[in-house]
């Protein structure tokens, strides 16, 4: 236990520039490129549960399982009042979810706490596997809690902070994807069933504005993100003096 926690509080120097430019690059292309997407949308597909769930318990509703599928959809099951503040707050809270992780992933990243992120992973996973009720939703969070575990305990200082960087740049990335995927497919698609639908079906504010406002909520998170990450070079770009 003591050298686990010795682990987890250890402080590594921040990133290099070098290191941030190349870990962005590779999180761009696991958002950007066709065939490496569908793989990595997973892990947006259980940051966006997570969010859900965790709401669903903090507004009291009782959560009764989480369900992952293999074509990146999701489904996150909870007892309660069908409408009101709880049910909206629940729906409203999956897509701004990898943005969130993001932007708390690169402000422990930039603390020098990329190991601290890793075994939060670990742990968030774990709670996790209790609450996913189908075999491939076990087999995704198993595997992603196994490989959070296995970088943070066997990988190198650098490897770990790395890897570190890739997670929060590609949840910084990949959540404003997923709102531009739902307006696509809503414009495509005759069926009306996403959290956007549900949430005008709940509140009576119309789908569109709550496509609108997951948007911009995830545009700034990727926005702020960067700035967390990058201070000196968004300084320069907006024309102030860089930090420190």
């Amino acid at each position: 236990m003591g050298e686990i926690w010795d682990r987890v509080t250890a402080v590594q120097p921040p990133p290099s520039t070098s290191v941030l430019a190349l870990t962005a690059a590779v999180a761009a292309a696991l958002v950007l490129v066709p065939g490496l997407w569908p793989v990595a949308r997973h892990a947006v597909t259980v940051a966006h549960e997570a969010g859900h769930a965790v709401v669903a318990a903090l507004t009291g509703r009782r959560l009764t399982g989480i369900r992952l599928h293999a074509d990146t959809s999701g489904l996150t099951l909870s007892r309660g009042r069908p409408r009101g503040p709880g049910m909206a707050l629940m729906l409203l809270a999956g897509y701004p979810g990898p943005a969130v992780l993001g932007l708390g992933a690169a402000a422990l990243v930039a603390a020098g706490r990329s190991v601290l992120l890793l075994w939060v992973l670990v742990a968030a996973l774990a709670l996790m596997l209790l609450l996913v009720r189908n075999l491939f939703g076990l087999w995704v969070v198993l595997a992603g809690g196994v490989g959070a575990w296995a970088v943070s305990w066997y990988a190198t200082p650098d490897v770990q902070t790395a890897v570190a960087c890739t997670l929060a740049w590609f949840w910084l990335l990949a959540a404003p994807r997923t709102v531009l995927e739902l307006a696509v497919s809503r414009r495509r698609a005759g069926a009306r069933t996403s959290d956007a639908d549900q949430l005008a079906t709940v509140t009576h504010v119309p789908a569109v504005v709550w496509v609108a406002v997951l948007l911009v909520v995830t545009v700034a998170a990727a926005l702020a993100g960067t700035a967390i990450l990058l201070p000196d070079v968004v300084a320069q770009v907006s024309g102030g003096p860089p930090n420190g």
